[in-house]
């Protein structure tokens, strides 16, 4: 009987988790423009963190809720949650949900995205045309065009915490809102 290291059972272990979610989505997920990453990490350790991120860029891409779903830890918590959002998966739902009625066409883009230790950071630039209703406010199909960064926790191959920050200024001008 042939015996196997923890570092290769857990290598195929990734290769199999990898492959079932290649195979499960449909959608190709967003590319970043840059991927700085820990050289200490190990490469299937490195892909498992980029491709969780980078699905989740995608819902944000999309609005794909699937995707969401397959990123983000049953136990999610969104560490700086806008006043009334939800804890776990259902917040982002919700969020993308509200936006995508506001902004339809919203396209998300992941500019630069670093991947350390159990953290991703993903710098994205949102974009698309007001013609929904944001609270009491009906666009008129002006630009909308924003920057957010995030900060992912990887826990288990999925998004188990996020810390972000948008560029709210700038967009509640676009909106009209300010």
């Amino acid at each position: 009987m042939k015996r196997f290291t923890l570092s290769q059972l857990a290598a195929v272990c990734v290769a199999v988790t990898l492959s079932s979610a290649a195979m499960a989505a449909d959608t190709e997920l967003v590319k970043p423009g840059v991927v700085v990453v820990d050289k200490r990490l190990a490469p299937t350790r490195q892909a498992l963190m980029e491709t969780v991120a980078r699905r989740y860029a995608t819902f944000w891409n999309t609005g794909e809720e699937r995707l969401a779903r397959e990123a983000l830890a049953g136990n999610f918590i969104d560490k700086t949650p806008p006043a009334g959002r939800k804890q776990g998966p259902e917040g982002p739902l919700l969020a993308s949900r509200a936006f995508r009625g506001a902004v339809p066409d919203l396209s998300c883009e992941v500019e630069q995205m670093i991947i350390v230790g159990d953290r991703v950071v993903a710098h994205l630039h949102f974009r698309g045309r007001f013609t929904g209703t944001f609270g009491q406010i009906k666009g008129v199909g002006q630009a909308v065009d924003f920057i957010a960064t995030d900060i992912y926790q990887i826990e288990n191959g999925k998004i188990a915490a996020n810390w972000h920050i948008e560029d709210n200024l700038t967009l509640m001008k676009q909106l009209g809102a300010l």
